[in-house]
């Protein structure tokens, strides 16, 4: 079985796929993206075409080491994006050919479900005590918010009050048993963040995202030591050598890689296995489409530390389309009781509808992050 053509389809509402089809008309897709930047990395998946084509997908682990190391450059979130989405359609295509779900081919799975989150509010965190509500009617344990808006260096009580008062808002509408986890998003710096793991305590987070960007780690691993708040992070770094300096710090309690950005199904095992022997949990990042849900299920699967994933549907970003549009089957995401099944269908367990793909492709999209400023007009982190 050889490759025989690998084509890009840029999708509403800010997703990108990949469907790669061998001689032998086995067809496997990937979701390679990095959000905003959705038509650099179709470029860089169709420039790791050129050595793909006509190759055995199934001998995926050399055609991994090619991508990152035969380019002379590596890592980074284009090239590692693009690594991710084909590395997805490669394990895909074993699947199918195998008849078997990717989770079997890995050694098959520790778990037959796995806990899931909703987010609720939008970019900025107003009006989510309804929308926690209703994530609990519908049957989440627990939901993830942004717990501030723009942050300077070092800001007003003000600011620190308002952003207290929105996480203490959504712990007395949805009681102590759900888990409210609190997303940083990068925009706090390290005085701020050290106030605001102090004063965020008495609520009691599932966890907090991303309290500083990764690469400001070092300025706050004291503090991050000694909050008793799990400390989750991951979203912005790419291969298992990014975090071993992150696990190596003992300042992390989760780590959170993007199986769309962090190379696919075969690095990001390992990145959760170097986890594993750090004590660390496992909560794979995925505010995207349905292959890279997918994918992430089938990675939980097998990986024991893995303790919940995040999910997209109806997240705010969502506008066009949704999570379930280009599924044919949509049963195969059915949450009940706070938890998704792993799919056990061949290969990454979904049906990708064809001629929706093709038919949205047509539409694409164009999607920005938003700008922010300062009230003094300097740039604010999104």
């Amino acid at each position: 079985m050889k490759i025989r053509t690998v084509t890009t389809y840029q999708v509403p509402p800010r997703w990108a796929f990949v469907r790669i089809e061998t001689d032998e008309g086995v067809v496997g897709w990937g979701e390679p993206v990095v959000e905003g930047r959705a038509a650099t990395v179709c470029a860089a998946v169709d420039e790791l075409s050129d050595y793909l084509v006509g190759k055995d997908p199934e001998n995926i682990e050399d055609l991994w080491t090619v991508m990152y190391r035969g380019g002379f450059y590596r890592g980074g979130p284009i090239l590692m994006s693009a690594i991710a989405g084909i590395d997805q359609a490669l394990w895909d295509i074993k699947g199918r050919a195998h008849d078997m779900p990717v989770h079997q081919l890995l050694g098959g799975r520790v778990r037959d479900r796995i806990g899931v989150y909703s987010w609720i509010g939008g970019d900025r965190p107003s009006d989510t005590a309804r929308q926690a509500k209703n994530a609990v009617e519908r049957g989440f344990s627990a939901v993830k918010m942004n717990g501030t808006e723009e942050m300077q260096f070092i800001d007003s009580w003000e600011t620190v009050t308002r952003a207290v008062e929105n996480v203490a808002t959504i712990r007395e509408a949805v009681g102590d048993d759900i888990g409210v986890a609190v997303d940083f998003h990068g925009r706090v710096h390290a005085p701020m963040a050290k106030v605001l793991l102090r004063e965020l305590e008495p609520f009691h987070p599932l966890f907090i995202e991303e309290p500083v960007l990764s690469e400001n780690l070092d300025s706050v691993l004291d503090a991050l030591r000694a909050t008793p708040t799990p400390i989750a992070l991951g979203e912005r770094l790419f291969t298992r050598w990014d975090f071993k300096r992150v696990l190596a710090s003992g300042a992390v309690d989760i780590i959170q890689p993007d199986p769309s950005h962090s190379g696919g199904i075969t690095e990001t095992r390992k990145i959760a296995a170097m986890a594993e022997a750090y004590d660390v949990a496992l909560a794979l990042h995925c505010p995207l489409g349905p292959i890279a849900l997918a994918t992430c299920l089938q990675i939980d699967a097998g990986a024991y530390n893995a303790f919940i994933q995040e999910q997209s549907l109806g997240i705010h970003y969502n506008e066009a389309n949704d999570l379930l549009d280009y599924v044919k089957d949509r049963s195969v995401f059915a949450y009940e009781d706070g938890m998704v099944r792993i799919p056990t269908g061949p290969g990454l367990g979904i049906e990708i509808d064809e001629d929706y793909v093709r038919e949205r492709a047509e539409i694409g999209h164009r999607w920005r992050n938003p700008i922010w400023r300062h009230r003094d007009g300097s740039l604010a982190e999104w």
